[in-house]
């Protein structure tokens, strides 16, 4: 299976990381800072890299720089973060960054980040700092609904690239709130029509508990009478 180095300050989130990629039969390296992460990158060449944004010595945004100007960012590298903005996740997609995950992160949302990124073949990185966005680039379609591009701030994991067409015109141009909502109906619409609306394998696809997928649907306005109509 894949070499994956983990690189977070938090204990806690190193060892559920490690534990579930470990269970998945991949062999995981482990970093508590951006020190122990440039070692462990000079040591060995690793398939996938899953690098926190926010510590205490070097920031993962800087440490994702250094690689790419350094052309050793040949492996494709998931940011994590739960306190990260938008223009945040922005810098770190243009950089060279493959997708984002937003703390807490689900085993779901992990095990497919992982995935996707693994299947990814990243050619070896020129300095991708140096080359500034353009604006065609800015406003691609691909770029707003790929786990590669704006919108991977929201969910980490590309789940639009699964929805119908008509699902992945969202408009990005409103506050973050609003543009969340908006996925996480068409979301949560796109897993019960094709569940055919049964709650209860929605719930584990999406991993949240029955009580918590009714409240978000509700919170949401998802039409359950429509779903299964439309299923």
């Amino acid at each position: 299976m894949a070499n994956i180095l983990v690189v977070d300050d938090e204990l806690a989130i190193r060892d559920l990381l490690s534990e579930i990629l470990n269970d998945e039969g991949h062999s995981v390296d482990l970093a508590e800072n951006a020190t122990q992460a440039r070692s462990a990158r000079q040591a060995s060449n690793y398939d996938l890299v899953l690098l926190d944004i926010w510590m205490p010595d070097t920031d993962g945004v800087s440490l994702l720089k250094e690689w790419a100007m350094a052309g050793t960012l040949t492996m494709p590298v998931i940011m994590m973060s739960g306190h990260a903005t938008i223009d945040t996740a922005v810098e770190a997609t243009r950089i060279g960054a493959f997708s984002f995950l937003e703390k807490p992160i689900t085993m779901q949302k992990l095990l497919k980040a992982v995935e996707q990124g693994l299947a990814r073949s990243v050619p070896n990185a020129a300095p991708a700092a140096a080359a500034p966005a353009t604006a065609e680039s800015a406003q691609s379609p691909e770029m707003a609904t790929s786990g590669n591009g704006a919108a991977g701030f929201t969910t980490a994991v590309s789940v639009a690239d699964q929805l119908p067409l008509s699902h992945q015109g969202f408009n990005l141009d409103r506050p973050l709130r609003e543009a969340r909502d908006g996925f996480e109906k068409a979301y949560f619409e796109f897993h019960l029509a094709r569940e055919g609306g049964s709650m209860t394998r929605v719930a584990e696809k999406t991993g949240l508990e029955r009580t918590h997928l009714y409240r978000k649907l509700r919170q949401l306005g998802v039409d359950l009478g429509r779903s299964k109509r439309n299923a």
